[in-house]
């Protein structure tokens, strides 16, 4: 997997935060959309811009466009493939310059401040059947607080779903055919667990974060997407419910330190019987230890499943909107998502995939049902943390909470610390 999926939930930066006051790229005003109509030929250039995804994949990336210039020769596709590094940078730079390609590779993140100075196409307008025919988890990424449409195909989706470590659960006092499907089964389990594996390994090793509050009913922005307002009594009492198993002994205590190892290398390492990941986290793990591998059962995500998306974005400004459009289609259709899935761990984003049994159909292994549950899961995945939250935010999240579930501060001076501080960088 590409090494920027491995947090793709954050990869909002401060500088794509600092874009969405229009930093560089014009007033709303000035950048107002023009009317595009994907009515014409498909012919001419068109540029396709794609993110690290050189050299592993240039065969396959290389193989669609071939096959796209082969049912429309009167097309020429220009590939651009940007570094993983700094490329949110890159795409405001080529936005600043009017020098963005044709279809562009975005986040949900990354297109904000693009959508925002009307940048980028509202493809369900230009292309309606969008709606019907990708997923609409999918489609609700690329809807924006404040902006009417849907500014992204969604090209290919990845969620988590909960594993388990079966060995250490009936070591410890647990049934893993009985596995906790909430937050206060996941506590009261996890003091089960302690009463026999004492302070050296663990049920629960993972932090609080905002997809939690949200999980929790919590509304972390205003809708307008204008101010942050997760300092709510639903909030204090999650944050209460981690600060008492904490007290408890229920987490590692240094969870809220910097030597804190994390969740997935703490699974890894089985001192921990918990952890969340992918639809294919258990094949990768036998590579780190083998011996794990046929211990680990999954199960579904408790609360709504995250969502972690990619999208093929069309610039407003293309001088080629058929075309355009037709390509972002091309990538996205189901026949080449589900190719691209078979080379790398993501799943498709178009409806007509829930029948594909590559996808739908386990094979009897422990890994074949963590993919399909995970890709069961999409059809009510969303996207958790709102993609206005910035790396810096998350930073303030993270301390903020640390100090509450220490004692240091109460759950409610944390958050409505949290909420002032995360408040002050969105406004810049």
């Amino acid at each position: 997997m590409r090494r920027h999926w491995a947090g793709l939930a954050a990869v909002a930066t401060a500088l794509v935060v600092g874009a969405t006051g229009g930093c560089g790229l014009g007033t709303p005003e000035q950048a107002a959309a023009p009317t595009a109509s994907v009515a014409g030929e498909v012919t001419g250039k068109v540029s396709f811009q794609t993110w690290a995804l050189k050299p592993k994949f240039t065969d396959y990336v290389q193989g669609v466009i071939d096959g796209f210039e082969k049912k429309y020769p009167g097309v020429e596709v220009e590939w651009l493939d940007q570094p993983g590094e700094d490329y949110s940078e890159k795409v405001l730079s080529q936005a600043a310059g009017g020098n963005l390609p044709d279809v562009t590779n975005l986040p949900p993140e990354f297109g904000l401040p693009l959508a925002k100075q009307g940048l980028l196409l509202d493809v369900a307008k230009a292309d309606p059947k969008v709606t019907q025919e990708y997923v609409a988890g999918g489609l609700d990424a690329y809807r924006y607080p404040g902006i009417e449409g849907v500014y992204s195909y969604p090209w290919y989706l990845n969620t988590d779903v909960n594993y388990w470590n079966t060995e250490l659960l009936t070591k410890n006092g647990l049934d893993p055919a009985k596995l906790p499907t909430t937050l206060d089964e996941l506590i009261e389990q996890a003091r089960t667990f302690k009463e026999k594996a004492g302070k050296k390994v663990f049920l629960m090793s993972r932090r609080p974060e905002l997809l939690d509050l949200t999980n929790a009913g919590v509304q972390v922005m205003s809708p307008d997407g204008t101010r942050f307002t997760f300092n709510t009594p639903e909030a204090v009492a999650l944050l209460d419910k981690y600060r008492a198993a904490y007290k408890e002994g229920l987490l590692p205590r240094d969870i809220l330190t910097d030597t804190y190892a994390g969740n997935s290398k703490l699974f890894t390492q089985e001192t921990v019987a918990w952890t969340t990941g992918g639809g294919n986290l258990i094949t990768s793990l036998a590579g780190d230890n083998p011996g794990l591998a046929p211990k680990i059962v999954p199960s579904a995500a408790i609360g709504t499943p995250p969502l972690y998306v990619q999208g093929l974005a069309v610039s407003a400004r293309t001088k080629n909107v058929p075309a355009a459009v037709a390509l972002a289609r091309w990538v996205t259709n189901a026949e080449n998502q589900a190719a691209f899935a078979h080379l790398v761990n993501i799943f498709p984003s178009t409806t007509a995939s829930a029948n594909d049994p590559f996808f739908s159909k386990s094979d009897g292994t422990n890994s074949g049902d963590a993919k399909v549950l995970a890709f069961n899961s999409l059809a009510k995945a969303k996207l958790l943390t709102p993609v206005q939250v910035s790396d810096a935010m998350k930073t303030i999240v993270a301390q903020q909470f640390s100090s509450a579930i220490s004692g240091d501060v109460t759950s409610k001076e944390a958050l409505d610390e949290a909420v002032a501080q995360c408040d002050r960088l969105l406004k810049g």
